[in-house]
């Protein structure tokens, strides 16, 4: 059961405590906008289906009239399986209904023929579920106690129809994923760009909860970027909405889509790798060795990160000047490193943002794998209540 064929204000309250509760009747007309008596009337069958419940009168308080009771979102109501897809690796989280990890696991990508990808993804779940002994779920429809699963790829993903259009990493085009995981799982599927549905897991629960605005930055083997505004995700008319590693910087280098001078040519892990080859002779040098002769002070490999910053610093301005975010979060694989190009970030950006924009608040948040799956879940959940 979904909350599809219900009021869009029934969806409105459900989300806002997903994000924000426990909150009382009172406090959810203030967030929503709606009035008392709206409120109540939306909330009622979402007590009667389990969806939500009444927390009761904290203990020991007195007083007379009507209780404020608060209400929050039943996390066992449902559970949701995350997987996002690397090019060599799955990783793969249970959740409840709020996207609270129950259960992780990591399995090898073997293959990266698509049937043997989708039989490597249902077997996943299928040991999630195990794991998570979702079987005995009360409540729950689907088989084992999962409500749906989310699968995460870097991208261009059409997220409605479940078709990856093409995954450079994987070298797929146009494949119905959705559907095929569908079929091999028994569970229904939905399929996201990976760096959009990280986006939604920290809209809900992360560095971006509370904000009306934010975008997210990961920094690695590819630049990518989320965007909500308004409290929505973008994925723009054609679902590639936030391909910052693909703005134009300037330079020489050709980038992976055969355009010359994106981000992604200077910062990416790749990128990084080979200019520091270049910079030091080494064509043996790996990132991890890049790294640590730029920790000892080798000005030519720090220059290849000061460079990374300053396209990164420039990317994230471009960012501010368009959209006017509260805050932009820096994640991904690449900011175990980020200490070394840092500075070149910031001062590129404080250089390029438009006025105000410059405010824009710059968050270094770290985050596994796991966490991505765990977007995932998070999008497979929000076809729960926004279908």
């Amino acid at each position: 059961m979904t909350l599809a064929g219900r009021p869009p204000a029934a969806a409105l309250v459900f989300r806002t405590l997903l994000v924000h509760g426990p909150l009382t009747r009172a406090e959810l007309g203030r967030r929503t906008g709606l009035s008392p008596g709206a409120v109540t009337k939306v909330a009622a069958p979402l007590l009667a289906d389990g969806w939500i419940a009444e927390l009761g009168r904290p203990e020991g308080e007195r007083g007379s009239g009507r209780p404020a009771t608060p209400m929050a979102v039943r996390p066992e109501r449902a559970r949701f399986v995350g997987v996002k897809v690397t090019g060599d690796e799955l990783i793969g989280v249970l959740t409840d209904l709020t996207a609270a990890p129950l259960a992780a696991r990591r399995a090898p990508l073997a293959s990266r023929d698509v049937d043997s990808a989708v039989r490597a993804v249902a077997r996943l779940v299928a040991r999630l579920r195990a794991d998570g002994g979702a079987a005995a779920q009360a409540g729950a429809e689907s088989p084992g106690g999962v409500h749906g699963i989310g699968v995460t790829l870097a991208g261009d993903i059409d997220a409605r129809a479940g078709t990856v259009q093409y995954s450079p990493f994987l070298d797929w085009r146009q494949v119905p994923l959705a559907r095929l995981v569908e079929g091999a799982a028994g569970v229904p599927a939905v399929v996201e760009n990976d760096v959009r549905a990280l986006t939604v897991a920290e809209q809900w629960f992360g560095a971006g909860a509370g904000l009306s605005s934010f975008a997210l930055v990961t920094v690695g083997a590819g630049i990518g970027c989320g965007i909500a505004v308004e409290g929505r995700v973008v994925s723009g008319a054609y679902g590639v909405a936030g391909e910052a590693g693909h703005l134009p910087v300037g330079g020489d280098r050709v980038c992976t889509c055969g355009n010359t001078g994106c981000v992604e040519a200077v910062a990416a892990t790749h990128a990084i790798t080979e200019q520091a080859r270049q910079a030091t002779g080494d064509p043996e040098l790996t990132m991890a060795a890049a790294v640590r002769r730029a920790h000892a002070g080798d000005p030519a490999v720090r220059e290849v990160f000061a460079r990374a910053g300053r396209a990164l610093g420039l990317a994230m301005a471009s960012i501010a000047n368009l959209v006017g975010p509260q805050r932009i979060v820096i994640s991904g694989e690449g900011v175990a490193s980020y200490d070394l190009f840092a500075d070149a970030v910031r001062a590129a950006f404080r250089a390029q943002a438009f006025g105000a924009a410059a405010d824009c608040d710059l968050v270094v948040r770290p985050l596994p794998f796991e966490a991505w799956a765990r977007g995932g879940a998070a999008v497979a959940a929000q076809r729960i209540f926004a279908p």
